[in-house]
């Protein structure tokens, strides 16, 4: 059999959801973590992160950018995301605390959410330390 590589475009959104799964726990596997995806969103997390030390576990969101969300406040929640090749992963209200004053636009405010289709550098500068 002869295996050819998918253009990520021509994936539909739940095929989507799953090539960024399996990237990311790829990526997460260089630091020691072994992932399982959850068939239903448990607490806020797509997917539990669990450390080789025994000790450490992740509830991890996943997403297609940046992205902050009033609903994941308070639940320990990491969001995850690919930009260019890049996965970044981050404590969600870490870094909700240090940014909302310059998210609550009207959309923040009205829904309690926040996203980014682009990176900006303030925002790379940021996330620098939360890169993989």
């Amino acid at each position: 059999m002869k295996l050819r590589k998918v253009r990520y475009e021509e994936l539909n959104a739940k095929a989507k959801e799953m090539y960024n799964f399996q990237k990311a726990a790829a990526r997460l596997a260089d630091y020691g973590f072994t992932c399982m995806w959850l068939t239903n969103d448990w607490q806020g997390a797509d997917f539990i992160a669990v450390h080789a030390d025994g000790v450490t576990d992740l509830k991890v969101q996943l997403k297609g950018r940046l992205s902050f969300a009033q609903k994941y406040r308070g639940k320990n929640i990491h969001i995850c995301f690919i930009d260019s090749n890049t996965t970044y992963l981050y404590p969600h209200d870490e870094i909700l605390d240090q940014v909302e004053s310059k998210i609550a636009d009207k959309t923040w405010l009205a829904k309690g959410t926040w996203s980014a289709s682009k990176l900006s550098s303030d925002f790379k500068q940021r996330l620098e330390t939360y890169r993989l």
